[in-house]
């Protein structure tokens, strides 16, 4: 990582994972965001599309509002802020005498959450034996709306909040991340590890924001027979990463 390492005894992980985040975000997101989040995203545009007078109707003002720059800048603030916290916490974990244990269970939690999220997929007869860990809680998500009900998602003050609003909403697929991050032992290593996967994620909503559902959805279609590869060649990597740590 970038900078930050707390003690001798914290072997920097490199750029291994912040590669291996950025590439689990953009796999993720077309089996995971781009479904959950979509309905967000399209609500945006709708919004933003609305509110523009019909001589202005574009195909450049359409790509433009697809992109919803302050809607993935508000995400990534949060997702960099999280990482920098979980990061600040695997810090004071590397105080501890097995910081080389700790450091490893959080690379091979990381691992086994992005398998588990690949396998489902691949394997539908194990969705009933994997846990599903997919989706954000409904209660939280209700709370979330209400909270971000009276934004102005339209302009970039409403859509970067609604951005740090929605960067909260829990699920399996950003807690693998964030375990991942924790293992970086440093606040700025957190912080830029979840800042790529971050990054990663937004590909796939910038797709389904500027081709719309339909459309999205084809290229999704296509993308999911990839993506799970991806993700366990990224659990592989991160497996790779905690034999280092156990070695180290």
């Amino acid at each position: 990582m970038l900078a930050g390492w707390c003690g001798p005894a914290v072997v920097p992980l490199g750029g291994g994972l912040v590669a291996g985040l950025f590439l689990a975000g953009a796999a993720g997101s077309v089996m995971h965001c781009a479904p959950m989040c979509g309905g967000f995203v399209l609500g945006q545009v709708a919004d933003r599309m609305a509110r523009l007078p019909a001589a202005r109707l574009c195909e450049r003002q359409r790509i433009g509002a697809g992109l919803l720059l302050p809607y993935h800048c508000g995400r990534l603030t949060t997702y960099a802020a999280l990482g920098a916290l979980v990061g600040l916490a695997g810090a004071g974990i590397a105080q501890l005498p097995a910081v080389g244990f700790l450091s490893a269970g959080l690379l091979l939690l990381a691992a086994v959450l992005f398998a588990c999220h690949a396998l489902r997929r691949l394997v539908p007869a194990l969705r009933h034996v994997l846990p599903a860990a997919d989706r954000a809680p409904a209660g939280w998500v209700r709370l979330v709306g209400r909270l971000t009900g009276r934004l102005d998602r339209t302009g970039w003050e409403g859509g970067y909040l609604l951005g740090v609003a929605l960067g909260f909403l829990p699920c399996g697929f950003l807690y693998a991340a964030l375990a991942a991050a924790a293992a970086s032992a440093s606040a700025p290593g957190g912080a830029v590890a979840m800042l790529a996967f971050g990054l990663g994620t937004v590909p796939a909503l910038v797709v389904v924001g500027i081709a719309g559902q339909t459309a999205g959805q084809r290229w999704q279609r296509g993308m999911t027979v990839i993506a799970p590869l991806v993700m366990l060649a990224n659990a592989a990597l991160l497996l790779l990463l905690a034999s280092q740590r156990l070695l180290a």
